[in-house]
């Protein structure tokens, strides 16, 4: 089945360009990278042509004598046993990092062969390859992430639903049996979640919801295992070890604190007889580096720039896809379904939020932690330091908020819960149900 992703529209407009430079697409396994350029390349290319250098380890030869264009260009054409047509045609090398001389080769292509359209894929750029290989200056970088919860509507054919909040006014509440029917939908999307196999499950499972549910979870814990065998492929005995540990530890470490905020990352005790930061640094770059996590590091200051104000020990972890960490955490599909996971999984709407922001291109993220007042994210919008605070249910008291707005004195203030959309002007407070969190700023 077609899933149509928002990255779309970016390679489109890549493809436009009068200086158009080899395209690298970067994001962690299984987000549907291969799936969308193929898509792509097919309906907007003459013809298409597919290297995978995971699958055929011979590609590499191809790249071993020299790096010039021409002599690449006319041995793959004898690989893929077709011609290739520089004007029309478009190249697509998968995982591209298993070959770091096909990488330092783009930077050829763009400057010998700058018309000829080259797309490359990969999962572990920056893991497994040295600095020396990347074509800096002379490629362009997208970047793929799980599915949004917007791209998983449209995934469910909720094509009414997307077409009232593309023309929605935002200066009133979303009518009562729209809001209910998002905030359905939304339940189901903290357990499945944005990875495409997972949707694609999910839609085409033709169940009872318990039964789809089931199979869901079952096609999570098998992707979960993959991720767990990467981290033991490619990262060195005593370096998985460590990996492993901090990825599992996740879902506890967010479930820690009683208020639903999700809390500061604490080392001690996620690998036995190591309590430091510096111990397991690198352990944790590897998992931020290759897409299975974010990092949002807590400013002790909202003042701009956040980097200055934070210490580089204290931060939070996400999972880079809410129905995985869920999976990760065992929490019963049912238990989300009926909203009875109580105030203390808020970290739950804080991972989806976070993961929201980031897709739309709100990075990196930082929250914000002064003496005992903490607010959940901190965002700069054209100069302005907008404070968000996420409430996993009803209860919108925000102690916190108003602390900072005392403060820091917002243009405005925003608290993003299970209530529906209110924007009071008045007070200076934005009320958005949280599965708009994408839409932040309206204003």
């Amino acid at each position: 089945m077609l899933m149509e992703r928002q990255i779309y529209a970016q390679l489109i407009d890549w493809k436009e360009k009068k200086d158009r430079k080899p395209l690298i697409l970067k994001g962690a396994r299984q987000v549907g990278k291969t799936y969308i350029l193929k898509e792509f390349s097919r309906q907007n290319f003459k013809n298409v042509h597919y290297l995978n250098f995971e699958e055929d380890e011979l590609l590499n030869r191809i790249f071993e004598r020299d790096l010039k264009p021409e002599r690449i260009i006319q041995e793959i054409s004898f690989h893929v046993d077709s011609s290739i047509d520089i004007d029309h045609d478009i190249l697509i090398m998968d995982e591209i990092q298993h070959c770091p001389k096909a990488l330092t080769s783009l930077k050829y292509f763009n400057e010998s062969m700058p018309r000829f359209a080259i797309c490359s894929a990969g999962s572990l750029l920056g893991i497994r390859l040295a600095p020396s290989s990347f074509p800096v200056g002379k490629v362009e970088y997208l970047e793929m992430f799980p599915m949004c919860f917007k791209e998983f509507l449209k995934a469910c054919r909720e094509e009414k639903i997307l077409n009232y909040l593309a023309a929605m006014d935002y200066t009133l509440p979303l009518p009562d049996i729209i809001h209910l029917k998002l905030w359905d939908l939304f339940k189901i999307y903290l357990i499945v979640g944005g990875m495409p196999e997972v949707i694609n499950t999910f839609r085409s499972t033709e169940k009872d919801l318990y039964t789809t549910l089931q199979e869901v979870r079952k096609k999570q814990k098998d992707l979960i295992q993959t991720f767990l065998a990467d981290i033991a492929k490619h990262s060195g005995k005593t370096n998985s070890m460590h990996i492993e540990r901090i990825l599992t530890n996740i879902p506890s470490q967010l479930a820690r604190e009683l208020d639903g905020s999700a809390s500061k990352f604490k080392f001690r005790g996620v690998v036995p007889g190591v309590s430091g930061y510096a111990r397991l640094a690198g352990a944790m770059d590897w998992l931020v580096t290759t897409g299975l996590i974010h990092k949002v590091h807590i400013a002790m200051k909202a003042e701009l720039p956040f980097a200055a104000f934070i210490k580089e020990n204290r931060f939070k972890l996400f999972m880079f896809d809410v129905g995985l960490l869920n999976a990760m955490a065992d929490l019963p599909a049912k238990a989300i379904l009926e909203y009875r996971f109580g105030t203390y999984k808020g970290y739950i709407a804080e991972n989806f939020v976070a993961q929201e922001l980031i897709c739309k291109g709100v990075r990196p993220l930082f929250s914000w932690q002064e003496n005992k007042s903490e607010i959940e994210f901190i965002i700069e919008s054209k100069g302005r330091i907008l404070p968000v605070e996420v409430k996993s249910g009803w209860v919108t008291q925000a102690k916190s908020l108003k602390v900072f707005a005392e403060k820091y004195h917002p243009e405005f203030k925003t608290i993003m819960s299970a209530k529906n959309l209110t924007i009071d002007p008045a007070n200076k407070v934005h009320n958005y149900p949280v599965y708009l969190a994408s839409h932040f700023p309206v204003y």
